[in-house]
């Protein structure tokens, strides 16, 4: 299983700067996906989709201070 980083344009970071950064995507071909955002102000968004379906989503600001309730589109790969 390999993985792709690719860069993505500004758009609102967890702490609510606009900013640009690096998407991460690893796709195991059976339900496993991997889809990560590292923002240039060091701002991260993690989505895990698991072999069972199930969906982990976390935001976590520059400052290490995890954002609860964020729902932002998921623009993919």
């Amino acid at each position: 299983m390999t993985g792709t980083r690719t860069p993505f344009a500004p758009e609102t970071a967890p702490c609510g700067r606009r900013c640009g950064g690096e998407r991460f995507v690893e796709d195991d071909g059976y339900g496993l996906l991997i889809r990560d955002q590292y923002f240039d102000c060091g701002c991260r968004r993690v989505r895990h989709e698991y072999h069972d379906g199930s969906i982990h989503l976390t935001a976590v600001r520059h400052d290490g201070k995890p954002i609860r309730d964020q729902v932002q589109p998921d623009h993919g790969s």
